[in-house]
C-alpha cells in the first residue's frame, strides 16, 4: 500500500500538438479509492496507462510512495491491472488463471495454491477454482480479474473502465462489490470510468478531467453540491444540472417572471468580469413548481402568484416516487431544454405547462464569460 503522486506528468502522443494529458498534479493517499471520470477522449485512460508505464511520460513526474517510478518499466512498479476485456487465458482453470502471475515470478505451488484460495474465499469463487472462463457469466469473469490481482499483493490497484462489459444490473451489484472489497483490502486504488453515476457511488474522490487538464478533484458530495465550473456542473448527476444564462437584475437575477436572489459576492464578481449576464444552474430536484397550468394534478397557483419560468412538458418519466419532467422554456428568446423532479403522484401531463422557480439557497452561479463557479 502507498501513496500515489502525478506531478505536472504531461503525455503527449507522437505526431499530436495538444498534450493527451496536461501538467496532471494529483496526490492520492494511502489506501484512498479515486475516480478518475471525464466524456471520451478526456485522458483518464492515458492518465492510467502513464502510471502503470505504459505510455511514457513526456514531461513532470510519478511517484509510488517515496520511489520515482516515471521511467521505470511495469514489471517492476508493483501494481496490478484489471482491464475492461478482463484478459484471461481461456485454455487455464479460474484457479491457473488467478495464480499465473505468482507462477511466473517463481513462487511455490503450495504458497500460490494458497493465496488462490484466500482470494476466491474473498470474492466467492471457490466452487469455481477448477472451472475454465467460457463456463462462467461475464460478472464471475471479472471476479476472476479482481482476484488476479489480488493475489499479487500489489501497492496499487488499476482499474479502466473493467465494468463497461457487464448489463446495467449486474454493474450495479459490481461496483458495489470492488468499492467494498478495496475498504476491506485497504489498497490504493485509481479506477478510470466514463460513467459519473459509478465515479459518485465507488470513489473516496472523484477527479474529472477534460481535453487532458483536470477540472476539479473532490469528494462525491463535494463535487455534486459545489462544481468547479460548468463543465463538471453539466457532467457530474444524472440527470444533469439545469444550466440556465439570465441577467443580473436588482436582488439578484431574472428568472423568468421572477427575481431570484443569489449572493452578492457571486453578482460582484461577474461584474467585476464586466458581464452583464450569469449562468444559473438549478439540479433537477431543486426547482418548486409554482404553476401548472393544465396539469390538473397539482394545487393551482393564482395568476399573482404564478411567477417563475415558463415550461412547457415534453416527456414525463416515472421511475416510481419520483417522475422527471423534460419540458423547454424560452430563455433570452432561445428554446432551452430542462429537466425538473415531481413527486410521481403530482407528475403532469404531457402538453402542459407548469412555472418553475430555484428553490432558496440551491442555485450555483457561474460566470458568463470564462465558467468558473462564482457562488460559495
Amino acid at each position: 500500500m502507498s501513496t500515489v503522486t502525478y506531478n505536472k506528468a504531461t503525455r503527449i502522443y507522437p505526431g499530436a500538438e495538444v498534450p493527451a494529458v496536461d501538467q496532471l498534479d494529483i496526490q492520492i493517499d494511502d489506501g484512498e479509492f479515486l475516480v478518475l471520470v471525464g466524456p471520451s477522449g478526456c485522458g483518464k485512460s492515458t492518465s492510467l496507462r502513464m502510471l502503470a508505464g505504459l505510455e511514457d511520460v513526456n514531461a513532470g513526474s510519478i511517484h509510488i510512495g517515496d520511489r520515482d517510478v516515471t521511467h521505470l518499466p511495469p514489471k517492476d512498479r508493483d501494481i496490478a491491472m484489471v482491464f475492461q476485456n478482463y484478459a484471461l487465458y481461456p485454455h487455464m482453470t479460474v484457479a491457473q488463471n488467478m495464480g499465473f502471475a505468482l507462477k511466473i515470478a517463481g513462487v511455490n505451488k503450495a504458497d500460490i495454491r494458497k493465496k488462490v484460495e484466500e482470494a476466491a474465499k474473498i470474492l466467492d469463487l471457490t466452487e469455481y477454482l477448477d472451472r475454465k472462463p467460457k463456463a462462467l457469466s461475464g460478472g464471475q469473469r471479472q471476479r476472476v480479474a479482481m482476484g488476479r490481482a489480488i493475489v499479487r499483493e500489489p501497492q496499487v490497484f488499476l482499474m479502466d473502465e473493467p465494468l463497461s462489459n457487464l448489463d446495467a444490473k449486474l454493474r450495479v451489484q459490481t461496483r458495489t462489490q470492488i468499492a467494498g472489497l478495496q475498504r476491506r483490502l485497504g489498497v490504493t486504488t485509481v479506477y478510470v470510468t466514463h460513467d459519473q453515476v459509478e465515479a459518485m457511488t465507488m470513489g473516496d474522490r472523484v477527479a474529472v478531467l477534460k481535453d487532458g487538464v483536470l477540472q476539479q478533484i473532490d469528494s462525491p458530495r463535494r463535487m455534486y453540491d459545489k462544481p468547479a465550473n460548468l463543465f463538471v456542473a453539466g457532467f457530474i448527476g444524472s440527470p444533469a444540472m439545469n444550466l440556465v444564462e439570465v441577467p443580473i437584475t436588482d436582488g439578484g437575477v431574472k428568472f423568468g417572471n421572477s427575481v431570484v436572489p443569489v449572493e452578492r459576492e457571486a453578482l460582484a464578481g461577474a461584474q467585476a468580469k464586466g458581464d452583464t449576464h450569469v449562468v444559473v444552474g438549478c439540479r433537477p430536484e431543486h426547482f418548486n413548481v409554482v404553476g401548472n397550468g393544465d396539469t390538473g394534478s397539482l394545487a393551482k397557483a393564482d395568476e399573482k402568484e404564478r411567477a417563475g419560468l415558463a415550461v412547457d412538458v415534453n416527456v414525463v418519466e416515472e421511475t416510481g416516487a419520483d417522475a422527471y419532467v423534460f419540458g423547454t422554456a424560452v430563455v433570452g428568446g432561445e428554446p432551452k431544454d430542462l429537466v425538473i423532479r415531481v413527486n410521481s403522484r403530482e407528475a403532469p401531463e404531457k402538453g402542459s405547462k407548469l412555472h418553475v422557480v430555484p428553490q432558496p439557497g440551491e442555485t450555483h452561479v457561474f460566470s458568463a464569460s470564462s465558467g468558473e463557479r462564482l457562488s460559495d
